[in-house]
């Protein structure tokens, strides 16, 4: 047993080999995450149990590299079992969102040693991370000894009940330096869930079985050995072109991912609510009906085109890394931000526009297109696919220079005069 998880007082772990395809393993749980989905929206996280079964399947680690106990998925791959996930229940899936990217994430960013350490010794192992400002700024304060010390609040950290570790931004300062919020002079710190204190707070309507919660540190230690964990490292330890995504654009594709199968999901649940609906003042059932037909044929046609740009954004993003690029160009990482964007943005309206034909029966809160409808808003709203972001992308267009979150690695921008 390593000291780190003996320190911790985690004991060793094993995990049952995997059987099939990620998205088969998906199918197999269906009856798991629906149940897991619904007990969430009462209790504000997912089930202990439906966490364990997660884990058994392999979805919080299908990001990781193989070494490291992983199943080295693509970006594209990721979008697909997300969006599988998300089909069946959006909470579920944002849990599994958060923790699959923030483990592969974290494995790429520690020495490798390291890594298999924290991922071979407890293959069970769960990470969260990133969020938002807390009510108290946080900062951290390097002791003697070569450990950090690390104060304040970090808020939205979603799956944080699941997780082992969670990744807390904080700027280094010094013993009595003024201290402000400042997230561009922040870096994430790994703290042990030793070392925190989750304050319950988590109380929206979309994604509502997230656990999206506040973490509070008051002068939580982060061992010398956890130091130098970054969520990224460059050049990259592994060959998998993930390593090489930028932090904005990998947050981003993680995310549409959700909304993309929260939308496939309510296309099936209007099939479903149409075949077993007859409309008052009607004789024939609400398939029948022209507007409903016609809905159900536009918002399709609106949801496979937002997934094929994604997809499509996304594989251009790929080929450019495994051609040699060190990291994705300006074209390529302002065309797969807007396809996110827009990925997302189109599917809440698909969403919006199927619960709406449904009539009264969209809105009833044990019907398929509730949840959906909230949760559809929930992934709309987060920061790395909100509609806001067009403000900045529409300036691109006209020819303005990128900002450093839509640079890339250089190369002319999208719209931009070459």
């Amino acid at each position: 047993m390593s000291d780190s998880a003996t320190a911790a007082g985690t004991a060793v772990s094993t995990v049952k080999p995997l059987v099939g395809t990620p998205l088969e393993r998906i199918e197999r749980l269906r009856d798991v995450i629906v149940d897991g989905g619904n007990r969430a929206q009462e209790m504000r996280r997912l089930p202990d149990d439906t966490v364990e079964a997660l884990v058994d399947e392999g979805l919080f680690r299908f990001a990781q590299p193989k070494e490291l106990g992983g199943e080295d998925a693509t970006a594209t791959e990721t979008v697909a079992i997300l969006e599988a996930i998300a089909a069946i229940d959006a909470s579920v899936a944002w849990n599994v969102m958060l923790g699959s990217e923030i483990n592969a994430m974290a494995a790429g960013g520690m020495d490798k040693a390291l890594a298999k350490e924290i991922y071979l010794d407890n293959p069970r192992v769960i990470m969260c991370g990133g969020g938002g400002p807390g009510s108290t700024p946080s900062y951290a304060i390097a002791q003697a000894d070569g450990s950090v010390k690390v104060w304040g609040e970090t808020t939205f950290i979603s799956g944080v009940h699941n997780a082992e570790w969670c990744f807390m931004a904080a700027a280094l300062v010094k013993e009595g330096e003024e201290h402000t919020a400042n997230p561009m002079a922040a870096r994430m710190w790994m703290l042990h869930k030793s070392q925190y204190e989750i304050i319950d707070v988590w109380n929206m309507a979309g994604l509502r079985g997230s656990g999206s919660n506040t973490v509070r540190a008051n002068g939580a230690v982060v061992q010398p050995k956890y130091t130098g964990v970054e969520l990224v490292t460059m050049p990259p330890h592994y060959s998998n072109p993930v390593f090489r995504i930028p932090v904005p654009l990998r947050l981003s594709y993680n995310k549409v991912a959700i909304g993309l199968g929260v939308a496939k999901g309510a296309l099936a649940a209007f099939v479903q609510v149409a075949n077993n609906k007859v409309p008052f003042l009607s004789t024939t059932k609400l398939t029948e009906r022209p507007i409903a037909q016609h809905k159900m044929g536009e918002m399709e046609g609106k949801y496979r085109a937002a997934r094929a740009y994604v997809m499509e954004a996304m594989h251009e993003v790929e080929e450019e890394l495994k051609a040699g690029a060190a990291q994705p160009g300006a074209r390529t990482t302002q065309n797969a931000r807007l396809a996110c964007t827009y990925g997302a943005n189109a599917c809440m309206e698909v969403v919006d526009v199927l619960h709406n034909a449904a009539g009264t029966s969209g809105m009833q809160m044990a019907g398929p297109l509730e949840r959906r409808l909230r949760d559809a808003h929930g992934c709309a709203t987060h920061r790395w696919v909100a509609h806001p972001l067009y403000v900045e992308l529409g300036k691109i267009l006209f020819g303005h220079e990128a900002g450093p979150e839509f640079a890339g690695a250089g190369g002319p921008g999208l719209g931009a005069k070459v």
